[in-house]
């Protein structure tokens, strides 16, 4: 139960001091304009956070993306990820699963018209995962290439995306197509 105490402590610690850095800067009093690469910059990207009785899953995902032009955007992202599930909830010491995921991607996009976005992204990730003491370890690096396609409003995209690379025996998604929702700021 410590670490997941630590863990929530360490996110809610890290939530404050984020947005007491967007409260407290300050604001220049002549104006500044923005050069021209900055004006196409979005971010975006995922945080996760899910604790229940013997299990922990935090996931971060910061995503940036550049914009050409309407037509056309591109994008580099970061993805970690811990998951641990213990075998016996009473006894802290007992992990059933533990897995740690560190990783990164490239993704295309392309507006044909304002509404659809298809993207394409390749996904490398390093994979550790520990079982119980009855099965072995594995570590192994996963690639994914996503074809994908959604229905975008302003700032978000609603799709699905379908890895051709999906392989049933090494793959740490349990299907090939997946959903999405992309949140560009």
């Amino acid at each position: 139960m410590k670490l997941h105490a630590k863990l929530l402590k360490t996110f809610f610690y890290t939530l404050v001091f984020l947005n007491s850095v967007l409260l407290f800067s300050q604001q220049d009093s002549i104006p500044k304009t923005k050069s021209v690469f900055w004006q196409k910059v979005q971010f975006g990207g995922g945080l996760g956070l899910a604790i229940g009785n013997g299990f922990t899953n935090v996931s971060v995902s910061p995503t940036g993306y550049y914009n050409f032009d309407k037509t056309f955007t591109v994008g580099v992202g970061l993805t970690g990820s811990y998951v641990a599930q213990e075998s016996n909830p009473s006894n802290f010491n007992s992990i059933g699963y533990k897995s740690t995921i560190f990783g990164g991607s490239l993704i295309g996009l392309m507006h044909p018209i304002e509404e659809i976005q298809l993207s394409a992204e390749v996904e490398q990730l390093k994979v550790n995962r520990k079982f119980d003491e009855f099965l072995n370890d594995d570590s192994f690096w996963n690639t994914s290439l996503f074809l994908g396609a959604g229905y975008r409003t302003q700032n978000v995209t609603l799709g699905v995306k379908f890895n051709v690379l999906h392989n049933d025996n090494n793959n740490i998604y349990s299907q090939a197509w997946l959903p999405f929702v992309r949140i560009m700021f």
